[in-house]
């Protein structure tokens, strides 16, 4: 390259240049201006709702140069989607600008996610001479608040929870100087014009202002007390996760039995202590992104049980605000992190109803006046094998879209998610905007938290939809909830059918035919029971179910899900006969298992259910790990934490089962299990037989489909491909019998990621009308 690039006189050129994609809020147009400073190029460029747009003109060779640097070399933050540049007559420009903003219908840009405290940031705050010193909310165009703060694009300081502060003299200074790295920073701020934080006590009382509020929280939870603490997308509870009798005290007070807590480390080193960490699970700790990273705890990390009973992880995350990093500038090196709601409530984001709702769980309240716009709650990932899969997909991606495999000019197509770990999706021409994580939305503050949410996601990328696709459940809010968004179409989506269509959507697929393996815990089926161990055939358009799991009364009905020892007494029961009901009195000897005998055999208030998350319950309950879920998945996890993995020692042996007319039969092995269970196998040898056992059925069955219809792409999707082990096992021995396994990393493989796939059926079954 050359050294100076303006020194060679060529033909004068001007062309216009569109840019879409994560261009706004990550500094473009600075790293824009400064770029055609570099290449003497003259024009100008701005923020508009379809893009940026640059006017650039020069000697050809320089706006060669300067476009292809565009393209190779864009800030660290930015994604280009789309680049297009065409000629236009010369100018004769004098000068390059920044232009302000344009506004219009229109909206092609894409908003940016939010973005951890950078270097530079976090040493400024502990730099006494620096004017940002221990300042909780200075940022830069590298980092800080987007999307949680955004209201409008383009993004601009007035479209933004930062209108309201008006820049002083220093600040507006480092905004318009383009050598400065928060020249045109939105949420730019400093002590003396920014935000401000306080402390109050449970009754709204000022208990510390803007100078002592940071030693006063340090007071508060030395003393064992619980702190709500005003973040970036919301509240978090945080306590010493030290301290059994504060954890227990949370516990307590929030409604959240055994459910892991989140913890947040000082830093890398402090999370190292606790936890094993690979090269992968360092770098997304570090990431701009900051999630919550499942870990391996240390067998002799000293933490209180209490943190994540039952299980040998924790889920750990490093300080992503300035805020985080003052708070652990002091005496604490490790804090519980938990989302400020109450179990089953939405996250809270303003101060008012902070004091209200969290009054019975927090003592003191860490508040601050910037508005939160967007509530967005920590996403949390986990690495298996290299790879980082998604469980919940929030703070840090979104609104990131998910590319997918669609003409555009089709409609907008909104997908309204599931019952539990709601997101929605708004598929836009050939983009998936999945939302932030919503959460339950069966309660009336969970229904106000997904409307008001999608308002807000579709005045952001300027979309309407058109069709609605929802769970086809009759009994689910989802369902009632998405006929009440106006639209001109609805269409019910079968719950493992949109499951399958999710992971094809992320991997790219068109409307092809693949096997679909499809774990887990409950969606309701077209013949009125409820699936969840599905082997199935299909594409967008259509699919139909292969092979699946014999089903099994859920004596109770919902109950039986959150009490997995009735389930296991209908395991016993149902495929054992007498000899199971012996088991069963063997071994649940405090419950009355003649009632539910009769409910078993005659059906009453029994559904009949062939998921796999009843499957690990029942096994869970049977070998005593877990009798009752006090969270989603409790029993299946908890049972996952119990694999050995030697595969040398008697626990890599299967249990008999047998496949046969699509039907796959558990009695032998549920025979196995309790054979072991009452002979006195520890429970890890018999929990590594049962996973090795559904691993080869799943492999059975597959290859089953496979023979009979020519079938090699395997799709792997639902909730129970999130237990790592099982997942390593089938994805290695099918691809090592030739299969192409395609599974989920950037959407959740649970009912988080279902919202996607709604869409895209949707659209398939949209195009195949109109063609």
């Amino acid at each position: 390259m050359a050294k100076n690039p303006a020194a060679r006189s060529q033909k004068t050129a001007r062309y216009h240049v569109l840019i879409r994609g994560v261009v706004q809020g990550v500094g473009f147009r600075p790293f824009v201006y400064n770029l055609a400073r570099r290449w003497a190029i003259k024009g100008s460029v701005l923020n508009t709702p379809t893009g940026v747009i640059i006017d650039a003109e020069g000697e050809e060779k320089n706006i060669t140069l300067f476009l292809k640097e565009i393209q190779e070399n864009p800030p660290r933050l930015s994604k280009i989607t789309f680049f297009q540049a065409h000629e236009l007559p010369v100018r004769g420009y004098t000068s390059f600008q920044i232009l302000s903003s344009e506004t219009g219908a229109g909206k092609d840009a894409l908003v940016p996610p939010d973005v951890a405290t950078c270097t530079e940031c976090r040493e400024e705050i502990f730099d006494k001479n620096d004017r940002h010193y221990a300042y909780p909310f200075t940022n830069c165009t590298n980092c800080g608040p987007r999307f949680t703060i955004i209201r409008e694009i383009p993004y601009d300081r007035p479209n933004t929870a930062m209108a309201p502060f008006s820049m002083c003299s220093e600040c507006a200074g480092e905004y318009g100087n383009p050598g400065n790295r928060r020249f045109h920073a939105q949420p730019v701020a400093c002590p003396g014009c920014g935000p401000q934080v306080e402390v109050r006590d449970r009754n709204g009382k000022i208990a510390a202002g803007k100078e002592n509020w940071l030693q006063k929280c340090w007071e508060i939870i030395q003393k064992g007390n619980i702190l709500a603490l005003k973040g970036l997308g919301g509240f978090h509870l945080t306590c010493d996760a030290r301290n059994k009798e504060a954890i227990a005290a949370l516990r307590q007070r929030k409604g959240r039995d055994a459910k892991p807590f989140a913890v947040m480390c000082r830093d890398l080193e402090t999370a190292e202590k606790y936890c094993l960490l690979d090269k992968r699970e360092r770098e997304i700790l570090s990431s701009p992104q900051a999630p919550i990273v499942i870990l391996r705890r240390k067998p002799d990390a000293e933490l209180p049980e209490e943190l994540a009973p039952g299980l040998n992880t924790l889920g750990v995350m490093l300080p992503y605000t300035p805020l985080h990093l003052l708070l652990f500038s002091g005496p604490f090196d490790l804090l519980v992190m938990t989302s400020g709601n109450y179990s089953g409530l939405p996250l809270v984001k303003d101060n008012a109803r902070a004091l209200n709702e969290l009054g019975q769980i927090a003592d003191y309240f860490l508040l601050h006046n910037r508005d939160i716009v967007n509530r967005c709650d920590d996403s949390l990932v986990r690495v298996i094998d290299g790879e980082t899969h998604i469980i919940r997909r929030s703070r840090g991606y979104v609104p990131h879209p998910i590319p997918v495999l669609r003409q555009p000019g089709g409609p907008v197509i909104l997908g309204a998610g599931g019952e539990m770990k709601n997101c929605f999706c708004l598929l836009k021409n050939d983009l998936a905007f999945m939302s932030q994580y919503i959460g339950e939305i069966d309660s009336v503050e969970g229904e106000e938290n997904l409307f008001a949410s999608l308002i807000n996601f579709q005045r952001l990328i300027g979309a309407v939809p058109e069709i609605v696709a929802y769970d086809a459940h009759p009994g689910y809010a989802s369902a009632r909830v998405a006929r009440l968004i106006p639209a001109r179409e609805y269409l019910a989506v079968q719950h493992h059918h949109a499951h399958f269509a999710s992971c094809m959507a992320e991997n790219g697929m068109g409307n092809e035919e693949a096997i679909g393996v499809i774990l887990d815990g409950t969606g309701y089926g077209p013949d009125g029971t409820l699936w969840g161990f599905e082997i199935i055939a299909g594409s967008y358009t259509k699919f139909r179910r292969v092979i699946h799991l014999a089903g099994v009364p859920l004596p109770g009905g919902e109950i039986a899900i959150r009490q997995p020892w009735r389930t296991a007494a209908a395991y016993l029961i149902h495929f054992l006969g007498a000899r199971g009901k012996q088991a069963a009195e063997s071994i649940f000897k405090d419950k009355n298992l003649d009632v539910l005998e009769k409910m078993i055999v005659k059906g009453f208030n029994s559904p009949l259910s062939s998921g796999c998350g009843r499957l690990f319950d029942a096994v869970a309950a049977i070998l005593g790990v877990c009798l009752e879920n006090t969270y989603e998945g409790q029993a299946a996890i908890e049972l996952g934490e119990l694999i050995r993995e030697d595969r040398g020692s008697t626990a890599s042996l299967a249990y008999p089962y047998e496949i046969k007319n699509g039907v796959i039969a558990p009695g032998t092995m549920i025979a196995g299990i309790i054979k072991d269970r009452l002979s006195g196998t520890p429970a890890e040898i018999i929990s590594t037989r049962f996973h090795n056992t559904v691993a080869a059925m799943v492999i059975e069955a597959v290859e089953t489909v496979s023979l009979n219809l020519n079938l090699k792409k395997v799709v792997l999707s639902g909730g129970t491909w999130q237990n790592h082990y099982l997942f390593r096992l089938v994805k290695k021995t099918l691809e090592k019998r030739g299969y192409r396994v395609l599974y989920h990393r950037r959407v959740p493989a649970n009912d988080g990621g279902i919202a996607l796939g709604q869409a895209m059926i949707a659209h398939w079954r949209w195009l195949k009308k109109c063609v």
